[in-house]
């Protein structure tokens, strides 16, 4: 394994392991995971946006 893969995938485990903590402590909840769907949705589908159409979830 190349020297550059190995930092991703460390790099990787480290971020997922850091989810997982901030989820079990209760920083990360459904109701933030769903606000940033939200968002994400509204900068990727802007368009969408302006011509009115709600991509409110839930």
């Amino acid at each position: 394994m190349t020297r550059w893969r190995l930092r991703a995938l460390l790099l990787l485990v480290y971020v997922l392991v850091g989810i997982y903590v901030a989820w079990v402590y209760d920083y990360i909840t459904p109701g933030l995971l769903r606000d940033l769907a939200e968002a994400l949705l509204a900068v990727f589908l802007w368009f969408l946006v302006l011509l009115g159409i709600d991509l409110h979830i839930g």
